[in-house]
């Protein structure tokens, strides 16, 4: 057991590693890491399961701090308990180009960094999916090889940010008792006291989603661990609601909003060493206080290695199934699987909306990974993302394969994060494509941290209809394809929404967005190959000798494209088609597979039901565009396509204009 004194002296060291590395860097926010130092002390020393040595072994608690801001307390934290990565060095770079220690958290820059933190809200959204995943591979594998704790630093900002309610109401309604969440109750904001913009009950609103709440002293280890380990006992998660001082230790600034988001200043900084009794130079931790560090970072050795001998001792198909899904890698036979449905499509041709081509698709895809978890934001029938390998989840029975996410687009798409990042799982979701703006920033997020979740998005177009403008996506596409290291494909047919889904499924380093079609769509392949040409990004689908007009499309607008080039063939106009799934693949190509693919026609016409940013790039800026310059609006989904002019007649006319 850590004394009190022992306790301090540990809890001060996360202060002044903070405090010191914050001054050195010229910015930072030393508040929180100084005010909740010592919740991370009774956490990391006598409470989480972890390995520093062992920083990815599969069953250990996860820690995120939603509040990355205060990102020093992580990192500090990481030095302490001997992360390898996590040196004094990388402390002393804090915030500088290239170090590990970025303004805030950055999964992949250092072990022990569980998520990208930063957005205020998204952590505790991340925690979700995170509960959400282990409390699934516990009801699969059993509690032998998944029994752990999901643990949030949470702040004000973060509590108020309209994400955070969707996650914690998930989470109350699936009874996730094994998520806690600490909540850093220092009364202060950027602006700041708290009570200049929210008077919120955090309590009351927490019960009201079906959570456990407890208040304590922030700065009494007692009170914080007695509350944790209430919350092991609780049938529901848990909200710790911790009373700290912001900037705790420094005389003249602790408890005020200046000590939140700058540095404190070498006049306040020695104070808070006589303040707090430490005697020692900046980024200096004495050897009796790291040496108690280390010894809490070796805490959990026995109960990993008895993890792996209870991995190493079960049944040979479970133990292969389960290091397999944590290792990332896909199940022998996908690839066979995709080339005999490839082969069915080539040779039964269907008109089909690309969001029932998806279905179909997934049917396959379920049927062979065992690992993917489907979804819908309450748009199951529209989405098309259940199959019948997918029994739906409920608050008792994590058997099914299937997330009924309620109307929560933010809350869903952080979430799905959170169960990419805990690993063991490949989520799926369902939306409109028009609530991707909904989704953007944890999109964002995902692309950032490269991590493989993939988002179903139908309804792309105003082939939608009747729903109109406020439903009819027309800017999204191009917003969408600006996100780096995502990949937003539209597919044409059913035999390019396979394909789509096949790279999706394997690119583990990369989320992708699936943009789905509303109206059936004739079949544009109909012919087999074995090579995924959509992987190309782009590619030719209707050849011509000596083409005059190059007509590229994307997803249903390639159906017209084929029509127009057909027309202008019969009129003695070469013509020729490709077909553009994905901006980004194409943009990785080689120089010169794009200059083939891109052509010498001296006419060129890009036909999209979006608007044109983004097209240049490929058709070049002097080139036709047949598309969307306003919103939408309501009515038939035909006649939409007559009234703003995306039609066969208009590629047509508008080739012949520059010919």
């Amino acid at each position: 057991m850590i004394s009190r004194e022992q306790h301090n002296r540990m809890a001060n060291a996360i202060r002044f590693l903070s405090m010191d590395a914050v001054q050195k860097a010229n910015s930072g926010h030393p508040g929180l890491p100084m005010g909740a130092a010592d919740i991370a002390t009774v956490l990391f020393t006598r409470y989480l399961k972890f390995d520093p040595k062992q920083p990815l072994w599969a069953d250990r608690d996860r820690f995120v701090l939603s509040a990355g801001h205060g990102s020093m307390l992580l990192y500090s934290v990481l030095y302490l308990t001997g992360y390898e990565d996590m040196t004094i060095e990388d402390i002393k770079q804090f915030r500088q180009i290239g170090a590990k220690t970025a303004g805030h958290p950055e999964y992949g820059h250092a072990s022990g960094i569980e998520t990208t933190t930063g957005p205020l809200g998204q952590g505790i959204a991340n925690a979700v999916g995170m509960a959400i995943a282990e409390r699934k591979l516990r009801d699969e594998f059993g509690s032998d090889l998944q029994d752990h704790y999901t643990y949030v630093l949470s702040g004000d900002g973060c509590l108020m940010e309209g994400i955070s309610q969707e996650a914690i109401s998930l989470a109350g309604h699936l009874k996730l008792n094994k998520l806690i969440v600490f909540w850093d109750d220092n009364d202060i904001t950027i602006d700041g006291h708290v009570g200049v913009a929210d008077s919120t009950d955090q309590h009351a609103r927490f019960r009201a989603c079906g959570w456990n709440t407890i208040a304590v002293d922030g700065h009494n280890p007692d009170e914080i661990a007695a509350a944790i380990e209430t919350a092991h006992k609780s049938d529901k998660p848990t909200m710790i609601a911790c009373k700290t001082i912001i900037g705790f230790g420094a005389p003249t600034k602790q408890g005020t909003h200046n000590v939140h988001g700058a540095p404190l200043g070498a006049e306040e900084i020695a104070a808070a060493r006589k303040q707090l009794n430490w005697d020692y130079e900046p980024f200096v931790v004495p050897s009796d206080v790291l040496d108690a560090w280390r010894a809490a970072g070796q805490r959990s050795v026995k109960a990993r290695s008895d993890w792996e001998a209870r991995l190493a001792a079960a049944d040979a198909g479970k133990k292969a199934e389960f290091t397999r899904r944590f290792a990332g890698k896909l199940p022998e036979g996908f690839d066979a699987a995709i080339s005999a449905y490839k082969q069915k499509l080539a040779d039964e041709k269907p008109t089909v909306a690309t969001r029932k081509a998806s279905e179909n698709a997934l049917e396959v895809v379920n049927g062979i990974i065992t690992e993917t978890i489907g979804g819908s934001a309450d748009l199951t029938g529209s989405n098309n993302t259940k199959t019948s390998q997918t029994k739906s989840i409920t608050p008792t029975d994590f058997s099914g394969r299937y997330m009924h996410w309620g109307v929560r687009e933010h809350g869903m798409a952080a979430a799905m994060n959170g169960m990419a990042l805990h690993g063991g799982l490949i989520p799926y979701s369902g939306g409109f494509l028009i609530f991707s703006d909904y989704c953007r920033p944890s999109i964002r997020l995902a692309s950032l941290m490269g991590i493989r979740v993939i988002h179903v998005l139908t309804h792309d177009s105003i082939g939608l209809g009747e729903d109109g403008p406020t439903h009819q996506p027309v800017e999204q596409m191009a917003a969408l394809r600006a996100i780096p290291n995502l990949m937003m494909f539209r597919p044409a047919d059913a035999t390019e929404t396979a394909e789509c889904w096949q790279i999706a499924l394997e690119a583990h380093d990369r989320p992708s967005g699936i943009a789905l079609t509303r109206q059936n769509l004739m079949a544009v392949r109909t012919e087999m190959s074995e090579k995924n040409l959509c992987a190309l990004g782009a590619y030719e689908l209707v050849a011509a000798k000596d083409a005059k007009v190059s007509i590229f499309a994307s997803g249903s607008e390639v159906e017209i494209a084929v029509l127009a080039a057909r027309a202008l063939n019969d009129k003695g106009i070469a013509a020729r088609v490709v077909s553009v799934p994905c901006f980004e693949l194409f943009a990785e190509q080689p120089d010169a597979y794009r200059a083939a693919v891109i052509g010498t026609a001296p006419v060129k016409i890009g036909v999209e039901a979006g608007i044109r940013q983004g097209w240049d790039a490929i058709i070049g800026s002097d080139a036709a565009f047949i598309g969307m310059k306003s919103f939408g609006a309501s009515g038939p989904y035909k006649e939409l396509y007559k009234h703003f002019g995306i039609t066969v007649e208009a590629v047509v006319a508008a080739a012949e204009a520059r010919i």
